[in-house]
């Protein structure tokens, strides 16, 4: 009998944890291939360190093939266009076709065998949802290591210009209405705030943050509520508090309708307009799927059964459009199984939401105004594992997945650092549980209280730092690597 053959799209968080553990739990019983376009793993919560010129890209980023190589795991450097889950023609063995990346053998066809199937393509950074938006714009980026280079580069302009005197003006925050990753924008207006202040120009500075967000604090999970000192705060108290100490002006409820050289022009939830003139300005984009196609045995589309308008795989969540009064933790997906094909699975943040968890919103105009809900770093990780762990089960004669990782039945964790130096700096760390609220569980805040809370202080800073080398480390799947948690 033929080995069972696992093909991951995608090696970043989610993707590169369910081929590690699917490796270390079957190991030569099966083949493990993981199919990605970038010959590099990056650890992306440390591009913040990298755009405020903390760290170089080299030290967030390790080259994947001779890890791979090492631990036996087959490694393809290239863009997946194509699912055949039922095969092609007389062949009924589900592949996908690929388009390959390498230096030297661009744009050559692939056609990878599976016989289960991993979704962790993560998101395409949809800059051209807004016109101007992005590094080929007129804003600059953290999502990517070459991007936060880009963006530690004109700091150091802006640097050089106000040590001359000139006073610069730094926007930050979401480039759209729909954005997710509130809060890599909230870490990097804080590392940003501390480095202009250690070179000594923080005078010079405007600095204000732009966000999607009803209010601070939101950060696409509703808004948390953190037991404090006998309190109970909202987050957007404790965020205000941390922007305010910080000399940091905001404007919430924003969308950017389009960006020209320093001037970013908003719609505003009230339907009013406006504008914020910038020096620099750092702005995430939307996320949507890669594009991802699925064909089946005659050839005929069959995208629209496999994936959501968006480009995320359906999994096994409860997309019935309904209020958002009615909306409730249990639609949210636990396998993350496709409804489709029961050997197809989606990870991370490939996989379509059934719903925000923040409240919808619209302007008069029609505007969507709404975080998108987070799915990054922790989140995908241990959705990740627990694919793999289905997967595995499934291989060894289980009829249906194993293992769960609702968001609304797991928590997580963030640490918002400013500055990489272990002696100097601070961070908020903030803990939610679960990351998605269950108002039938929790009725007060749709959270466990015990479980959810925020600090700010100098520890907080060096458990990032911590995290940082150990998770790169993990990711190497250098000795006991599988010791530290997700």
């Amino acid at each position: 009998m033929s080995r069972p053959r696992v093909l991951v799209l995608g090696a970043g968080v989610a993707g590169h944890t369910a081929a590690a553990f699917l490796k270390k739990w079957l190991g030569k019983e099966a083949e493990i291939t993981v199919i990605s376009p970038r010959p590099d793993y990056n650890w992306i919560p440390s591009n913040i360190w990298v755009g405020v010129g903390l760290l170089k890209p080299s030290q967030v980023m390790f080259p994947l093939k001779p890890v791979y190589a090492r631990k036996g795991i087959t490694f393809y450097q290239a863009k997946a266009t194509t699912l055949h889950p039922e095969g092609e023609g007389e062949d009924a063995t589900p592949f996908v076709e690929a388009e390959s990346t390498e230096e030297g053998r661009m744009g050559e066809l692939l056609k990878v065998p599976y016989d289960y199937l991993i979704n962790a393509t993560g998101p395409k950074l949809a800059f051209e949802a807004t016109p101007g938006l992005g590094p080929k714009g007129h804003s600059l980026s953290v999502c990517t290591a070459p991007h936060a280079l880009e963006a530690s580069l004109a700091l150091d302009e802006a640097v050089a210009r106000m040590k001359k005197g000139e006073r610069q003006r730094f926007l930050v925050g979401t480039g759209h209405g729909t954005c997710t990753c509130q809060g890599a924008a909230f870490e990097y207006i804080v590392n940003l705030e501390f480095e202009l202040r250690a070179r000594g120009v923080r005078d010079l500075a405007d600095i204000t943050y732009l966000t999607n967000e009803f209010e601070l604090g939101d950060f696409g999970m509703g808004g948390i509520h953190i037991r404090r000192g006998g309190f109970v705060t909202p987050s957007n108290i404790f965020t205000e508090s941390l922007m305010a100490e910080r000399g940091l002006r905001w404007v919430t409820q924003a969308h950017v309708k389009r960006l020209e050289p320093g001037c970013a022009y908003l719609e505003f939830l009230n339907g009013e307009e406006g504008e914020e003139r910038f020096d620099l300005a750092m702005l995430l984009p939307p996320f949507k799927g890669v594009g991802l196609k699925a064909l089946d045995r005659q050839g005929q589309d069959i995208s629209e059964r496999l994936f959501a308008p968006s480009g995320f795989m359906r999994v096994d969540a409860d997309y019935q459009a309904k209020p958002f009064e009615d909306w409730m933790a249990s639609d949210w997906p636990r396998t993350y199984q496709s409804p489709a094909y029961k050997n197809i699975f989606a990870a991370g943040i490939a996989f379509a939401p059934p719903h925000p968890v923040s409240q919808p919103r619209q302007s008069p105009n029609g505007t969507v105004i709404t975080p998108a809900p987070p799915r990054t770093g922790m989140p995908s990780a241990m959705i990740g594992r627990a694919v793999a762990r289905s997967i595995y089960g499934m291989i060894y004669g289980s009829d249906t997945p194993m293992s769960t990782a609702s968001m609304a039945e797991i928590g997580a964790a963030c640490v918002a650092s400013a500055g990489s130096n272990p002696f100097r700096g601070t961070a908020a760390s903030i803990t939610v549980f679960p990351i998605v609220p269950d108002y039938e569980r929790y009725p007060e805040f749709g959270r466990d209280l015990n479980h959810t809370f925020g600090e700010i202080g100098l520890a907080g800073h060096w458990i990032k730092i911590l995290l940082h080398h150990l998770f790169l480390y993990k990711a190497k799947m250098l000795p006991f690597w599988s010791f530290i948690p997700e």
